[in-house]
């Protein structure tokens, strides 16, 4: 019978994150070994296929079009060259391809096509594939299902107090309302967030209490600590120490026991010692490549020798669900319904990304 409580409040977060660290390192190991196996973590490849460009103003994110980062913007890879990458992938240990592109929002018409064929083509080399692709319609989560999609990926990103610092063009709802439009399909739901911004403890358990409210829980859940990036609101903001890390992962892995606390942005900031404590406290999945999206990220060689020196091993695909079927584009069920919703802009300003944004106007 599952213990997972959907009831969690900030307090009792805050309770647990703040224990004494030989405590909390127990009780969430504890849990862990309960729910998983500890020493599987899975590998999982980030494709950037549409880098850059993005008309969001995350405070955080170099892909963010106002703001002047030196991002070399890209349009949308061919489905050849997104099946090269995930067959290298797969070669390395991967058995998860994860796809991002730098979108507000999914648009129906040519390019959602590509990325749904992209979704077929990867899923028929019998590897996990996720999209993080923003704001998705319940029919468009429909259609990523049928064409073999097994997680979308949707980040809640910090607390709902904190939000409005961080994100003025679109609003905490909408993460709500496209979490549940893909929880209308098959697709497994992929949606954590970032320490490190700014935000106080309040706020990551803020964020947990959001997560872990959810009915069911994501299937998995990423942590990333900032990385900050030169050119973005919040580029001047210094990196968290390991503890806090370690801490929110523990955290995590406590009031959500089933999911996979996927341990990413930040890695390469962290030791080797740094990185088994978080795998320790609960985390069970990493991104493998030089780069997640934009940002650096340890090689592949260098994890798959870690992985050697600690014992872990790579987690085979379809391990937590089984492996979607994929439905041809001419035997679609669903079509493209043209639509325009219109997802929230809240309107405010934040100061900080307003004096990102002078900014690289006067460096442009």
């Amino acid at each position: 019978m599952s213990t997972t409580r959907h009831n969690w409040t900030k307090e009792e977060i805050l309770d647990i994150y703040n224990k004494p660290l030989m405590e909390l390192l127990y009780e969430a190991a504890t849990v862990h070994r309960k729910n998983h196996d500890p020493n599987t973590v899975q590998v999982s490849t980030l494709v950037s296929i549409k880098t850059g460009g993005c008309s969001e103003d995350c405070g955080y994110c170099p892909q963010a079009a106002r703001y002047s980062t030196g991002i070399e913007g890209n349009d949308l890879m061919s489905v050849p060259h997104v099946k090269a990458q995930a067959l290298r992938a797969k070669e390395s240990g991967s058995s998860r391809v994860c796809m991002g592109a730098a979108w507000r929002n999914v648009k129906d018409g040519p390019e959602f096509d590509q990325v749904l064929e992209m979704v077929r083509t990867i899923n028929k080399l019998d590897m996990e594939v996720c999209c993080t692709l923003g704001m998705v319609t319940e029919n468009q989560a429909k259609r990523l299902s049928e064409a073999g999609l097994y997680a979308y990926n949707h980040n809640l990103d910090t607390s709902e107090d904190y939000y409005k610092d961080v994100i003025s063009t679109r609003a905490f709802e909408d993460r709500l309302e496209t979490i549940n439009h893909v929880r209308q399909s098959n697709i497994t739901v992929c949606s954590g967030g970032i320490i490190g911004m700014g935000e106080k403890l309040e706020d990551r358990a803020g964020m947990l209490v959001a997560l872990s409210s959810l009915n069911p829980q994501p299937e998995s859940t990423p942590i990333n600590a900032l990385v900050a990036v030169e050119g973005t609101p919040m580029e001047d903001i210094e990196p968290i120490e390991i503890w806090e890390m370690i801490r929110m992962v523990a955290a995590t892995r406590i009031v959500m026991p089933e999911t996979q606390v996927r341990l990413s942005a930040g890695r390469t900031e962290m030791s080797r010692e740094g990185q088994a404590l978080c795998f320790f406290a609960g985390a069970n999945s990493i991104f493998a490549g030089d780069k997640l999206l934009t940002t650096p990220n340890p090689d592949v060689n260098e994890d798959m020798a870690m992985f050697e020196v600690l014992g872990l091993n790579p987690q085979k695909p379809f391990t937590k669900s089984a492996q979607p079927k994929t439905v041809e584009a001419e035997d679609s069920k669903f079509e493209s319904l043209s639509e325009k919703p219109k997802w929230t802009r809240p309107g405010h300003t934040i100061e900080r990304n307003e004096l990102a944004k002078q900014k690289a106007k006067l460096n442009g």
